[in-house]
Formats: C-alpha cells, structure tokens, sequence
C-alpha cells in the first residue's frame, strides 16, 4: 500500500506541474456534470410511479359513478353540488347524503356523521374508499362475515354525509401529471386553511406544501365545508388522508389530546377499530402528538374546538414508507391490486365498525344526560348550545365563527360584571340615601 501510494503522489505531482494541468481539471469537472445529468434523467424518471389506471378512477369517471349510484338507490340516497368562488377561482363540492330509509329520515333525531375525502390531490386512494362505503351502504357491495340484519339496525339511526373528493381542482393537476400535488387549484393547502391556530409556521415549515392562505377561509372548499359542517351538525366527522396508517384524534396543533371523557370516548372508538379490522398496525392519538410535527389550522381541530363535534377524527389509511419522497404516487397509493383491495376492504369494514361504535357512544351520552349526570354546565358551553338551538328551532343557517363567539362570551361576561357592579353601586347608594333620612326622624 505505501509504494502505490507513493507513485500516485508522484504521478499527481508530474500532471499538476505540467502545461495540461488546467485541461485535465475541465475535462474531469466536464465528464462529472454529464455523469451526473445523466444519472438523474436515466434514475429519477424511472423510478417515478405513474397513476395506475386499471385502479383508478379519473375525477369525472368517479364522480360520474356516484351520481350513478344514487340514481339506481333515491330510496336511500340523494346528491347535490355546492360551488361558489373567490377572486376569480372557482370550487365545486359534491356531496352524496345517506339514510336507510329517506322517508323517514328527521335528521336532528339520528346521529349524524360527516366524511370527507380527498381534501389532498395526490391522495386518490382515498376516493376510491368513498365510493366502496357509498357501495356498501346502497347495499351494492357487501362486507364478509357481516350480520346485515344488525347492520341495518345501526343504519336505521343514522344519517350519513359523504363528500367524495373535497379538492377536485387539486385532483385535476394531479391526473394532469403533477403527481406531488396536495394543494388545491391555487396553491392553498386546504388542512391548513381552517381558523384553529391559523398561519402559525414551524421550525420545519414547507410553504410549497403547506401554504395556508392569505386568511382563514380564503379558499372556496373550505367555506363549502364549513357550511356544511354548521347547516348539518354533525355528532362525528372524519377527515381521510394517505401517506401512513393512523388514527388521529385533536389536537393537529399541540402535542395533547383533549382532557376527561370525552378523549375516552374518542379513543375507546379508535382502539376497537384498529384491533378489530386494522391488525393493530395504525398510530393512535392526537395528530400533533403522534405523527412527528405540529399542524395548524386543520379541519379537525377547528370541528372540535369551534364546531363542537364531539368525535372528530383524521384517518391515514395508507402509506409506503419505503418510496422515494419524489415517487408521490406510490408512497400515498397502493399501486398493486392486491394492497389495493386489502386497504378498501379493512377500511370499509373498519367505517362500518366505527358507525356502530359512534352510534352506541351517542346512546350512552343520552342516558347520561338523561339521569342527570352532564346537568352543569359551563357559560360557554351554555352559549354555544343557545345558538345551536335558536338555530334548530327557527331553520336558519347562521354562520358563528369563533371570533365571534369569543366576543359574545365577553360581551356576556361583561355584562354580567356590569350587572354585578351597578347593583353594588345601586345598594350602596341608597344606604348612604337612608342615612340622613334616619337621623332627621330622631330629631
């Protein structure tokens, strides 16, 4: 090894001295770019998966299967589309409602769920599991081993909101072949575009993937959803993503979950799913304490803080951790039919098994309210429950953002302070009133 070297050193130090020094380095620098171009066009292209069109839908193919689907079942479903837009930039939401029996179908006295998926382009999978949910509840595709008669118990005291591609913008770019695509048609990521702890930027902070808007609720989708979310007023709400297999519960935007029973409820109903249908292989907890960074302002932190939900969920139903971050499609999307079947077919069953879970913790809610056990209550629960009733009463649509919650619930803390201090003043007063009043009477 010390004479190779030594000749090298010597074989280095005859060309560094010599005319074609500077010619031999260019030459080197010019053969190591090619190389390196030419690795990245003959490597990287390759290794890019493309959307696999045996598995998946196009956008208007799935939406055009929905509308059909609906149309073959109107005893049990019906659909609509809900469009507005900002500044020139258009949105359109499809929404698809399910109730066994529409007939009788009084919404405020059954549970009410809101699903919504596809909120990220690049995450097809996750339309493809509304339309398998849609199937099965039409009762066109069945589960195995499942016991209709006592599904169809649960169904009766449902309502069921289904949106099957919240961001069909984003899903366009992304079949156009921007396959890293979350974003919606104008560059908003639609999670982070909700009020709770709104624009707050981690350490780790992507503005390309999670631009959160010029304000909360700039974007279209978003004021669709929350619309929807405040006209329906739902019992429990899902947000379904891909890129790894979770289970989420509040909070996205710290690193704790709600406190008292309400987190037992919550995960009491994740637990039995992922043990039940998922083989245990899901995270489960809050968002922003499981899945490694804090998000801010998400869909399903601004359902249970703002909303009242009282179950909100994130779902991940996929993910492969050993594709290459530029590979989008693979990493968020099984690419072979066998995964592909086993994901809808655990997490169908897994949906099914959270109706029935939701339903019976709904229940055992009412009876509690029943005996007497949730009679206190808060101010601002009490406000809130207020507004919410008004709103039931007399079938008006109101839109009650936080902000304006928060300066009700000063306004009324004030005023009650006011009240306080004023009858103080009022007594206080009249004492001193009295007083010479007394003494004139003595003499």
């Amino acid at each position: 090894m010390g004479r190779r070297r030594r000749r090298q050193n010597h074989f280095l130090h005859y060309i560094s001295s010599s005319f074609y020094f500077p010619l031999l380095i260019f030459v080197l620098l010019f053969f190591t770019c090619f190389s390196l171009i030419n690795g990245k066009v003959n490597v990287t292209r390759p290794s890019l998966t493309p959307i696999n069109r045996d598995l998946y839908h196009t956008s208007e193919a799935l939406l055009e299967e929905i509308e059909a689907l609906v149309h073959r079942h109107q005893d049990k479903l019906s659909i609509e589309t809900i469009s507005t837009k900002n500044k020139g930039y258009h949105a359109e939401t499809t929404v698809v409602t399910y109730c066994r029996n529409r007939k009788d179908c009084d919404g405020k006295s059954k549970f009410r769920i809101l699903l919504s998926f596809g909120q990220h382009g690049r995450e097809l999978i996750t339309t493809e599991l509304a339309l398998r949910i849609l199937s099965i509840l039409s009762e066109e595709e069945f589960l195995p081993n499942t016991d209709r008669v006592s599904l169809n118990n649960t169904l009766d005291r449902l309502v069921i909101k289904v949106v099957p591609m919240e961001n069909l913008n984003g899903r366009r770019l992304v079949e156009d072949g921007e396959l890293c695509e979350r974003r919606n048609g104008r560059g908003v990521d639609l999670n982070r575009n909700w009020s709770v702890d709104w624009g707050k930027k981690e350490k780790d902070y992507d503005p390309y993937e999670e631009n959160p808007g010029s304000a909360p609720f700039s974007e279209p989708e978003t004021q669709i959803m929350r619309k929807l979310s405040m006209s329906f007023e739902p019992h429990l709400w899902v947000n379904v993503h891909s890129g790894m297999e979770a289970l989420f519960m509040p909070y996205d935007h710290k690193n704790m979950t709600p406190d008292g029973l309400p987190t037992q409820r919550m995960r009491s109903v994740l637990e039995k799913m992922n043990h039940l249908h998922l083989n245990d292989r899901c995270l489960v907890g809050s968002g922003g304490g499981s899945v490694g960074y804090l998000a801010h302002g998400t869909a399903t932190d601004y359902m249970y803080d703002i909303a009242r939900v009282p179950m909100a969920f994130t779902f991940e139903i996929y993910g492969d951790s050993m594709a290459s971050s530029k590979d989008c499609f693979r990493m968020f999307n099984p690419v072979d039919i066998t995964t592909f079947n086993r994901v809808l077919n655990d997490w169908s069953a897994a949906f099914i098994e959270m109706f029935k879970l939701g339903a019976e913790q709904a229940s055992l809610h009412t009876e509690a309210v029943t005996l007497g056990f949730d009679k206190w209550i808060s101010i601002d629960d009490y406000l809130n429950g207020y507004l919410m009733g008004r709103r039931n009463r007399y079938g008006k649509k109101m839109e009650v953002l936080e902000l304006g919650m928060q300066e009700i619930r000063a306004y009324f803390r004030l005023f009650m302070l006011s009240s306080v201090l004023l009858m103080f003043m009022f007594c206080s007063r009249i004492s001193k009133s009295s007083r010479p009043l007394v003494s004139a009477i003595s003499f």
